[in-house]
């Protein structure tokens, strides 16, 4: 069905608030489950666990095994791999929620540098309002976020922009498809780099000392964040235009800087804020400016 409706029936609404409620308060569940397992194990397991029922259910999406394996490196190792390693000790939930959604301009970016597509003006002044947002927060890093974590955060939003273009050069797919089988080819890295600079008692201790919150928050991480959030978001989308669900992502950070304050206690000092509005700011300028224009 291609998209025809414009606005969202209330309880499409509901549904696209429960995806970014998801993938906001996710980060929280990130920290809890950081609590025993190591980082890249984390990631192993929550890859594993979001392939293995489905590739059994869907088969492989008609894309070549190359492009798979690259957005399964992209955001398998670079993004989520990065994301996990900093939330240990680098930068808070809230902030990761924040700083990581820089990934549109690096989506936008890298589009343009492989098409050639000349940069708009608005879009630079987007860019610019973020960035000024990410200044921010390094120049007020304290305990909980360092400039090595917040650097490491970029660098998992670019991966996640590299996935980003791969799965657009993959064309119009089964999207659950397509994250199912590029999971699992995500999955023998991660457990490599696991093995590697974790080590197996490292890894044999964090399972044994995991316990059923823990194992929880995994499963939320596979088919909370993945299977479900994914899926209700593709079924979207092929109803109603992009323009018209894409903005809702833009309350992702709200939730995720919400639930790490309710949750985890983590302070929202002005700065802070302010970082989060420029950011914010930016981001809604380069989604929202096309379609405004349209419209005017």
């Amino acid at each position: 069905m291609s998209p025809s409706r414009t606005a969202l029936s209330a309880r499409h609404l509901w549904l696209a608030l429960v995806v970014v409620a998801i993938w906001g308060s996710n980060f929280v569940v990130i920290k809890l489950a950081l609590a025993h397992l190591p980082p890249l194990l984390l990631a192993t397991l929550r890859f594993a666990l979001a392939a293995v029922p489905l590739v059994l259910l869907v088969r492989r999406p008609p894309v070549s095994w190359g492009n798979l394996a690259l957005y399964g490196l992209a955001i398998g190792v670079g993004q989520f791999g990065l994301l996990f390693f900093v939330m240990t000790r680098h930068i808070s939930p809230g902030l990761a929620s924040l700083v990581i959604q820089s990934q549109v301009f690096f989506t936008v970016g890298l589009a343009m540098l492989l098409s050639g597509e000349r940069v708009r003006p608005y879009q630079v002044v987007a860019a610019l309002i973020a960035v000024a947002g990410i200044v921010l927060i390094a120049s007020r890093t304290d305990g909980q976020t360092t400039p090595l974590g917040l650097a490491l955060t970029l660098a998992a939003a670019l991966s996640w922009a590299v996935g980003n273009i791969a799965s657009r050069a993959a064309g119009p797919v089964d999207v659950l498809a397509y994250v199912a089988w590029s999971s699992l080819l995500a999955v023998p890295p991660l457990a490599v780099l696991s093995l590697t600079l974790e080590g197996w008692p490292r890894i044999a201790a964090g399972l044994v000392q995991a316990d059923w919150a823990t194992w929880a928050a995994v499963l939320w991480q596979s088919v909370g964040n993945t299977i479900f959030g994914y899926g209700v978001w593709a079924w979207l989308l092929a109803r109603y235009p992009a323009a018209t669900v894409a903005p809702f992502s833009l309350l992702v950070p709200v939730f995720g800087m919400g639930a790490s304050a309710a949750l985890l206690a983590e302070p929202l000092p002005a700065w802070k804020l302010a970082a989060a509005a420029l950011v914010m700011g930016g981001l809604a300028l380069n989604l929202l400016w096309p379609r405004w224009r349209f419209n005017h």
